[in-house]
C-alpha cells in the first residue's frame, strides 16, 4: 500500500509502498479515506518530538471504512486506568506506532468508532484536537459558577467557536490575522483581538470583562497576558507550546484569583467517547481549510508550517 513514511530529520516524508505488520489478535484493518494534519506531525519531521523512530508512517487523525461502515479512529494507545493522566507507556498513532497517512491501518478494534452521520469523511478525520479532547472539558465545574444560568466567557487562541458556543459559552478569539478573526465571528464568536496590536489584552479585557475559560496552544511570552485576562476562579487549558516557555507570569494573579492551569496532551478513552457524543448532540462541523491528495503530503506539511490555514488540513486517500 502507499503511505507517507518518516525517514530522517528535516527530510521530506517518503511517499512509498510499505507493508504493514500482520494483524495481531484483536486488531482490524481499516481502509483509510481521509487523514488530518496536526502540528505534531510537523514537529516530528523537524526532529522536535520525543521518541522519534525512522520508517514510521505519520498521522494521528483518520477516518475510513471497516466492514462496510464509515468509522473514525481513537488515536490513543494505552492511556491506562486513571482518567486524569496517561500511563507511562501511553502514545498516539503516528509515532512510534504506524499512523494514518496511508491507505490502510491496523488498530485494535476498540480504537474504532462509528463516524458521526452528519459529518463528511474528511470532516470526521479530526479526532486528535477535538480540540485536544479535554479542552472541551476545561469548562469550570458547575458549582464554581456564580449562577446556574451564567453564560461562561471563553477566551480562545484559537479554538473553533462552534465547540465552545455549543457548550453554552460566549466566545472571543485571538489571532494575528484580522481576516481569521472575522471568519471566527462568522462561526459564532462574539468578538476577537489581534495580538499584534499594541494594548490588545487591555482592550479585550475592557470589552469582555475577562474570561472564565481560556484555551491556549502557544505558550511563550503572550501567556502572561492570558493570565491577566482571567476572572476569579477561571481555568486556563493548555495543549501546546509552539512559542516556547512562559515569561513574566504573575504567580500573585494565579493564587489570589484561584486560577486553575490545566495541561492536556490528550484525553482518556472516556473523554473520547464523551467528545463524540458532544459532537453528535450539537451536530458540530469541524472547519476544513484545504484538501491535498496523500501523494502531496509534503506540500500539505509546508502549508501547515506557513501557518496561513483557517481550520484543518486534510489528506484525501
Amino acid at each position: 500500500m502507499k503511505a507517507l513514511v518518516y525517514k530522517a530529520k528535516n527530510a521530506p516524508l517518503a511517499y512509498e509502498d510499505i507493508d504493514l505488520p500482520a494483524l495481531c489478535a484483536g486488531e482490524v484493518r481499516v481502509e483509510l479515506k481521509a487523514a488530518a494534519l496536526n502540528h505534531r506531525d510537523n514537529w516530528i519531521t523537524k526532529g522536535l518530538y520525543p521518541g522519534i523512530r525512522e520508517n514510521i508512517i505519520l498521522g494521528s487523525d483518520g477516518a475510513g471504512v471497516l466492514e462496510g461502515r464509515e468509522v473514525i479512529l481513537n488515536p490513543n494507545i494505552g492511556w491506562g486506568e486513571n482518567q486524569r493522566f496517561p500511563a507511562p507507556d501511553y502514545h498516539m498513532l503516528g509515532m512510534p506506532t504506524h499512523g494514518t497517512f496511508a491507505q490502510a491501518i491496523h488498530v485494535a478494534r476498540d480504537r474504532v468508532h462509528d463516524k458521526p452521520a452528519h459529518l463528511s469523511i474528511e470532516q470526521a478525520a479530526l479526532p486528535l484536537p477535538a480540540d485536544r479532547l479535554r479542552t472541551v472539558l476545561s469548562l469550570p465545574p458547575a458549582g464554581r459558577r456564580e449562577g446556574a444560568d451564567q453564560r461562561r466567557r471563553w477566551g480562545v487562541a484559537f479554538v473553533r467557536p462552534p465547540v465552545a458556543t455549543a457548550a453554552g459559552a460566549e466566545v472571543h478569539v485571538t489571532s494575528g490575522s484580522a481576516e481569521k478573526i472575522e471568519r471566527a465571528k462568522a462561526l459564532g464568536a462574539a468578538g476577537g483581538a489581534n495580538y499584534r496590536d499594541d494594548g490588545w489584552a487591555r482592550s479585550l479585557k475592557a470589552a469582555s470583562g475577562g474570561f472564565d475559560v481560556i484555551i491556549d496552544s502557544a505558550g511563550g511570552p503572550g501567556f502572561a497576558d492570558l493570565v491577566r485576562l482571567t476572572r476569579r476562579g477561571a481555568r486556563i487549558g493548555l495543549y501546546g507550546g509552539t512559542l516556547g516557555n512562559w515569561q513574566n507570569v504573575s504567580p500573585q494573579t494565579v493564587f489570589f484569583n484561584q486560577i486553575d492551569i490545566l495541561g492536556s496532551t490528550m484525553g482518556s478513552d472516556q473523554d473520547f467517547t464523551e467528545m463524540l457524543a458532544f459532537v453528535n448532540q450539537h451536530r458540530i462541523e469541524p472547519v476544513v481549510d484545504r484538501r491535498y491528495a496523500l501523494a502531496d503530503g509534503n506540500q500539505a506539511l509546508a502549508q501547515m508550517d506557513a501557518g496561513s490555514q483557517f481550520g484543518k488540513i486534510v489528506l484525501t486517500i
